[in-house]
């Protein structure tokens, strides 16, 4: 049924369509070697070196990181800043991407697709009018870019029913494909996995492993020698070599040996501490952590003293996840071709979540400076709204920015109004005639009172 909803199909291939590589190599990453060197077992593949600890860590950190992300849809409102929206058109197939796969699940497989091959190809999904309505990540190594003669690009899919792809062979044009890739080194349209420049430290590191557990497999007992002090013939040395193999290595490793005729051994294995397996193992580690950006500390290496942890994750945001997350979001911007004024944007705050102490502080100090309402930070820690918090507040004697400019700052007090200045009357000199009145008038006065 989602086959019929797909756009462009093609069950034959177009004319004049070739790879941009013929020779198909693009999955195996081992290094140039001497003819015949698959006769020798030793071809590297991506699940192969996956099995390294490292590499593993590696991969799986990163794509767990930013899985967790959620993906929000954007819109530029007329006073300039960016706002959370929600639109018919784009938003369920953010939510649900598909059938089998949540919006973590999607991105986790996303990112796990490009850092171990290279390259992600999401096929859309379209209703009838269009919309997509449906995203599925392709196993990589069954597709494959074809370049038309006139530069147009196509896509070979395999058959893969989780997708809804039932034909053997079908080709897509690039419309109908998100392809988001990374180090395109060889060919514009050829992603190179960090598993290319891996390969060879992690294979080290593997080989190091399996020898110690054949080592510990014999008891961490080393190989040696059976010296006799004198001359043996071939047979006896046979029967001594395979009576010693059958009864005191492997499992049987630890039991006691009784030899005569001057017999003793002698171990001819160099020990761990002497070939440095140990450091060894640890610089393969790094090597591995290198390639992929990631700082050794978030793979099991030391931790940097003197550094906070919301500074340890910035670090590690800025060298390992920066670029992985723009690129996806770009390439939902354009894949699902949203208009100007839409973006999509993966939310940060699960990733770069500080400690209660620096969050309260940092929130603090935006308040402090009117940069943020109280309630604007209250929402930030999941408090609900105070009467009166939605108001930027700001000192009395703060001034307008234009007055600063112009060094026209109002005097101090400007508000109070002036204090009169004028010096006091001086009183005027009474007659004699009206003192003598002032007494009369005061001496009968005090005669009427009852008192």
């Amino acid at each position: 049924m989602r086959a019929t909803l797909l756009k462009g199909l093609f069950t034959a291939q177009p004319r004049g369509l070739v790879p941009p590589r013929s020779d198909g190599g693009w999955h195996d990453i081992t290094p140039a070697q001497p003819p015949g060197y698959f006769q020798l077992d030793i071809n590297v593949r991506p699940e192969t070196v996956l099995s390294y600890p490292s590499v593993f860590s590696c991969v799986s950190l990163i794509y767990n990181d930013i899985g967790k992300l959620r993906t929000r849809l954007m819109e530029l409102k007329p006073s300039g800043i960016w706002a959370e929206t929600t639109n018919p058109a784009y938003s369920p197939v953010l939510r649900r991407p598909n059938h089998y796969q949540n919006q973590i699940q999607f991105k986790q497989w996303w990112v796990c697709s490009k850092l171990v091959w290279g390259n992600t190809y999401a096929l859309k999904v379209r209703d009838g009018r269009g919309v997509v309505t449906g995203l599925y990540i392709l196993d990589p190594g069954l597709v494959q870019p074809l370049v038309a003669p006139d530069g147009s690009i196509f896509y070979q899919l395999g058959q893969d029913n989780l997708s809804g792809l039932q034909q053997a062979t079908v080709y897509v044009p690039a419309s109908e494909i998100i392809h988001d890739r990374m180090n395109c080194m060889f060919h514009p349209l050829v992603g190179v996995s960090p598993l290319f420049a891996a390969s060879l430290p992690a294979s080290s590191g593997l080989e190091m492993l399996r020898d110690s557990r054949r080592f510990f497999n014999q008891g961490a007992k080393p190989s040696g020698l059976l010296v006799a002090p004198g001359e043996i013939d071939t047979e006896t040395a046979r029967t001594l070599a395979t009576y010693w193999n059958d009864n005191f290595t492997g499992p049987n490793a630890g039991k006691v040996a009784v030899v005569g005729d001057g017999l003793k051994y002698e171990p001819i294995r160099m020990k761990a501490s002497d070939a440095q397996t140990k450091e060894q193992i640890a610089l393969t580690s790094e090597m591995v952590a290198q390639v992929f950006h990631v700082p050794s500390f978030k793979v099991g290496g030391p931790i940097p003293a003197g550094q906070k942890v919301g500074d340890l994750n910035q670090i590690y945001f800025n060298d390992a996840l920066h670029s992985l997350i723009e690129e996806m979001e770009l390439a939902l911007d354009e894949g699902l071709a949203l208009p100007a004024g839409y973006r999509t944007e993966l939310e940060l705050d699960n990733l770069l979540r500080m400690d209660p102490a620096t969050q309260a502080d940092v929130l603090s100090k935006l308040v402090q400076g009117s940069i943020k309402a109280i309630n604007e930070a209250r929402r930030d820690v999941n408090l609900p709204p105070l009467e009166g918090g939605d108001t930027v507040y700001m000192q009395q004697q703060d001034f307008p920015l234009h007055e600063v400019r112009l060094n026209k700052l109002p005097p101090t007090g400007a508000g109070a109004a002036p204090a009169d200045a004028t010096p006091p009357a001086e009183a005027e000199e009474i007659s004699e005639e009206d003192r003598k009145a002032l007494a009369a008038y005061i001496e009968k006065e005090l005669a009427c009172d009852p008192t």
